[in-house]
């Protein structure tokens, strides 16, 4: 049997000092043999003893990859792998355990071969964490993965892992080599330059064989240059120069042509890089010659100017301190850009504001938008400041195409008809009692589910019937769905008739003369808006797009279906319950205007019209009309780490000739301008990332002399965002004083941004572009990873796959604390015990003559007598012989040994 071994064997110093307390406090009894059997238990306890034996068992963890790049190879050599690794097994106490990933884990099931989690990545890393979290740590185990070797994370955390638990990691290479594979290997260039720097860009490619490739270098979309590159041992390199003379984010993609190629996956490459420069505003006005840029632009900002809305995207927000929307409508907008403002103001302390206008605010279908909680101002008119009534026509596409089911969180799912019909239900809604309202679903021919009538307090029956519109299949039929929606609003006799036509973009039939029917339409005072299921990009797109042309109407693209119900929300509002008030209207200021700026201002006394909204109960009001409404002109308020503004009349175009002639109109500006783009970014404190496959990593870097009390009061917060996802929080690592690190794995083509808050400033970062090709990327350093990782933890290349169950040098430690206690508890007991009851051990004594023999037991002592009254006690000598009994035999003289124990019996008794 082996000898325990003792973890913290010091504590037998204890010994000698429990004999010398003993020696010393004799009444203690520390001599006592059962308390000193006590105390070296107490003691062995405290050294931690633990008996070490080499176990005769061992766990097999397969991990087996089933990537896009492996996935038909697993499937083909699993049956024989299997085979050969159960009749190799030595013994029946080993196990076999098979373990599947990719962008996912998963346990192989009952069924063996099915995986149906993502393919997209090999993360490699991710798999081998299971493993070392899944195995028993009583038992010796070993790893052995089946894997191409290229994967798109770093191993370095499954690497200490393992070799802290001593499990070694095998590995077989599986690969299809292949004549015919090209690919862009990396896009090098700095994360960030100055305006006007010229920058390096270094475009590498790979390939199975040595030849020319054709090569394209695209920035934002469009084709900077073509050219080829030449492969040279199976990798070339082409450079280019660039240099961009304004602020903002830009993408670059490099793609590869080549004539035959077996990944085309693989072909492309995207990163983003950001130009950074003084203080920038991005202006999105629908005016060629703003005169709000011209202001700015004079006070010495740089302003980026966008006329075409549609030209918007995240990537501009980059390096931004502030933008700003001049009269622009939401439906010309891209939903991506429009949403990406909110983190981008909450989060990454950025500004926003906008500028009044016919095409502003409610009139401009901003209602329930991505950025109406973002600003001061509530834009739903009031019921009782409604002076026009609605008739509204819904018509919906209830073909086969809208059967189709989306995810609609928490676990559950959303065909797209039934979001349909709650946008429908939600317009119903948003319609007040005097409105008129028609609903209905058109296939190939036309069904009227709620019949032109007034609404009054029909309400929730109207909704209801709404909700009860199914998909029934086929396509739309265009002309009949306007047909049908006409001859409804032709009833109606009331200022205002709108149609809200729902239409499948890739689906929409049998257009007949539509433009003839939208004529007689429009000439009797009708609209129509349009609201698209899908992209521009899609078949139909161009028709839809049409009718919303020609109906006076605005056109809507839901790309994501979960949108749709918002996007009737808007329309309802622009059309039913917004207004821009044509008349001029009187102002006055409200003295709150030093919460901007403490230089006061003088105001515009007059507005020629302004967008008729209601403040917040957080906002601020500046500026008011003197009408009946008392409405804000001029609010602002504070969102998250941003700033907001609402300027509610026009600065630019029609109704704004009062505005423009008003002697504070720059001055105005600037402030405002100056107070949106918020504090700058403290000096001693910085930060810096870098992608690895698809592995983020952030530092902030801090000089520790200025930062490090602040930092300890209030630490750094992080947030990040991927492209259509919410924000949310990434814990910090503290690598050394003067270093914070974060890494988190992004999903696949995802574009991020990112925001750290220090106190009350935000240090915003991004867009970081993952690779939609990562999966492909075929990187030769990931195989060396692999075979350095394997080397760490003292595993090998397996070709042969008997010598699997090669049993690690693995030793387990039983603790033998529990068995020490529980004879303590039962000790102690016994102790406790004799002490209470007075009970004596048997003691053993050893005679002259040599023999052992039981010591004799103590003498009875004998009965005293009852005192007698007012006698004085009779003390009575020990060895006195009674007055009355039998007279005694004479006893022999006691030995030398039975002498010294009368001495003790008497000793006792004193």
């Amino acid at each position: 049997m082996p000898l325990p071994i003792f973890q913290a064997p010091e504590w037998f110093l204890l010994i000698p000092a429990l004999a010398l307390l003993g020696w010393f406090w004799r009444s203690l009894k520390l001599h006592s043999p059962l308390r000193a059997i006590i105390l070296l238990i107490v003691t062995v306890i405290l050294a931690d003893p633990r008996l070490r034996r080499q176990q005769d068992a061992l766990d097999l963890w397969v991990l087996l990859d089933r990537s896009d790049s492996t996935e038909a190879l697993v499937d083909q050599g699993l049956p024989e792998w299997r085979r050969l690794l159960e009749k190799a097994k030595p013994s029946r106490h080993d196990e076999l355990h098979f373990v599947n990933y990719a962008a996912e884990v998963a346990e192989m099931g009952a069924d063996g071969d099915s995986f149906t989690g993502s393919r997209k990545l090999t993360r490699t890393n991710l798999g081998l964490e299971h493993i070392a979290a899944m195995a028993d740590e009583k038992r010796p185990s070993r790893v052995l993965v089946f894997t191409d070797g290229f994967s798109t994370e770093p191993l370095s955390e499954a690497a200490e892992q393992l070799e802290k638990r001593g499990i070694p990691l095998d590995f077989r290479l599986v690969r299809e080599e292949t004549e015919d594979d090209f690919r862009v290997a990396r896009l090098d260039f700095p994360e960030r330059v100055q305006i006007g720097e010229p920058f390096l860009i270094t475009v590498v490619v790979r390939g199975s064989k040595d030849q020319t490739v054709p090569l394209v270098l695209r920035r934002n979309g469009q084709k900077l240059t073509e050219t080829t590159v030449t492969l040279v041992n199976g990798a070339g390199k082409v450079e280019f120069t660039d240099r961009l003379p304004r602020t903002g984010g830009f993408e670059y993609e490099a793609e590869i042509l080549p004539e035959k190629d077996a990944h085309p996956g693989n072909n492309r490459f995207n990163r983003w890089i950001e130009i950074a420069g003084g203080p920038r505003i991005v202006l999105a006005t629908r005016y060629n010659d703003d005169p709000v840029a011209k202001v700015l632009q004079s006070q010495d900002f740089t302003v980026q100017v966008v006329s075409d809305p549609g030209a918007l995207k995240p990537g501009m927000l980059a390096g931004a301190r502030a933008v700003v929307f001049n009269n622009l409508p939401a439906h010309e907008i891209p939903t991506d850009f429009l949403k990406a403002l909110d983190f981008y103001v909450r989060e990454q302390g950025g500004g926003f504001l906008m500028i009044g206008g016919d095409r502003s605010f409610g009139a401009g279908g901003y209602f329930q938008s991505a950025i109406d909680p973002l600003l001061p101002v509530s834009m739903e008119l009031k019921t009782e400041h409604r002076k026009l009534s609605v008739a509204l026509a819904i018509v919906m596409d209830r073909s086969g195409s809208m059967s189709v089911s989306v995810p609609a969180g928490a676990g559950k799912s959303l065909t797209k008809i039934d979001l349909a019909d709650n946008g429908a239900a939600n317009a119903i809604d948003l319609l007040g009692p005097m409105d008129q309202v028609s609903v209905i679903a058109v296939d190939s021919a036309p069904e009227v589910f709620v019949p032109l009538t007034r609404i009054e307090n029909r309400k929730a029956e109207f909704q209801a019937r709404a909700r009860k519109i199914k998909s029934s299949g086929g396509g739309i039929f265009i002309y009949e769905a306007l047909k049908a929606g006409w001859e409804e609003l032709k009833k109606a006799k009331v200022g205002t008739r709108h149609m809200i036509l729902f239409a499948d973009a890739s689906d929409s039939e049998e257009p007949g003369d539509y433009k003839k029917l939208l004529g007689e339409m429009t000439a009797d005072g009708c609209t129509i808006t349009v609201i698209g299921m899908g992209t521009k990009r899609d078949s139909d797109a161009k028709l839809l797009e049409d009718i919303a042309k020609l109906g006076n109407g605005r056109i809507y693209f839901a790309e994501q279906p979960m949108d749709i119900p918002q996007v009737f929300a808007q329309e309802t509002v622009t059309i039913a319950r917004s207004a821009f008030v044509k008349d001029p209207v009187g102002a006055k200021p409200t003295g709150r205007w030093a919460e901007v700026s403490p230089k006061p201002l003088d105001w515009l006394t007059e507005a020629d019209g302004y967008n008729l909204s209601y403040a917040r109960e957080d906002a601020t009001v500046s500026l008011a009309t003197t009408d009946e409404y008392l409405a804000p002109l001029v609010a602002q308020a504070r969102r998250g780490l941003g700033r907001t503004a609402a300027i509610s009349f026009p600065l630019g175009g029609e109704y704004s000739e009062k505005a423009r002639a008003w002697p504070g109109y720059g001055d105005f500006l600037q402030t405002t301008a100056r107070w949106l783009m918020g504090m700058e970014t403290p000096p001693g404190i910085g930060i810096r990332h870098r992608l690895d496959g698809t592995r983020l990593t952030v530092d902030l870097l801090y000089d520790t002399a200025l930062w490090t009390d602040k930092l300890s009061i209030q630490p750094p917060k992080m947030k990040l965002i991927e492209e259509g996802g919410a924000p949310y929080d990434v814990a910090w690592k503290r690598i050394s004083p003067g270093h914070f690190s974060v890494t988190r794995d992004l999903q696949e083509g995802s574009v991020v941004r990112g925001a750290i808050q220090v106190g009350n400033v935000a240090m915003p970062f991004g867009p970081i572009s993952v690779g939609s090709s990562i999966e492909w990327a075929f990187e030769p350093e990931r195989i060396a990873e692999l075979r350095a990782v394997s080397n760490q933890t003292g595993g090998r290349e397996l070709v042969d796959l008997s010598k699997a169950w090669l049993r690690p040098p693995f030793v387990h430690e039983a603790s033998l604390k529990l068995p020490l206690a529980i004879s303590l508890v039962v000790l102690v007991l016994a102790e406790a015990l004799l002490t209470r009851t007075g009970w004596k051990l048997p003691l053993l004594t050893l005679p002259a003559g040599g023999r052992v023999k039981a010591a004799k037991p103590a003498r009875a002592p004998k009965p005293k007598k009852a005192p007698a009254a007012a006698v004085e006690p009779v003390i009575e000598m020990p060895d006195r012989e009674p007055e009355q009994g039998p007279k005694p035999p004479p006893l022999e003289a006691p030995d030398e040994s039975d002498r010294r124990s009368r001495f003790q019996r008497a000793k006792d008794r004193k």
